[in-house]
């Protein structure tokens, strides 16, 4: 596992309990709950750039390169699918999407960084 991993942990974590947190409390999405979630696009964008520099430097994916690519880039689409649904739906329930962004990034960052080692 390399940082990218452990960043996307921690920020995925932390946005799937505050989102998770709002809809306990039957809260509509606000400004902390996206923000969260921004978080961790903000860092897919990070894993994205770390990743391109580390192929110009040379570095190979071990494993097929257009499943590595697809992930990051089905992962970056998600945060931006949810917020969008969070402002469409302005309910709890829409906290609860929120919060799988953090979870399923955490899953997909897993399995790139498997495709990549």
């Amino acid at each position: 596992m390399d940082a990218y991993f452990y960043i996307i942990l921690a920020v995925g974590l932390l946005s799937t309990l505050v989102c998770v947190a709002a809809g306990i409390m039957k809260k509509a999405p606000n400004d902390i709950t996206i923000l969260s979630v921004a978080a961790v696009e903000l860092a897919l964008l990070v894993y994205l750039v770390g990743s391109i520099v580390r192929v110009i430097a040379g570095e190979q994916i071990a494993g097929e390169a257009w499943e590595f690519w697809g992930y990051l880039a089905t992962a970056l689409l998600l945060p931006v699918a949810a917020v969008y649904w969070s402002i469409l739906e302005r309910t709890r329930w829409s906290n609860f999407v929120l919060a799988a962004v953090g979870v399923t990034a955490l899953v997909m960052a897993a399995r790139m960084n498997q495709i990549w080692y």
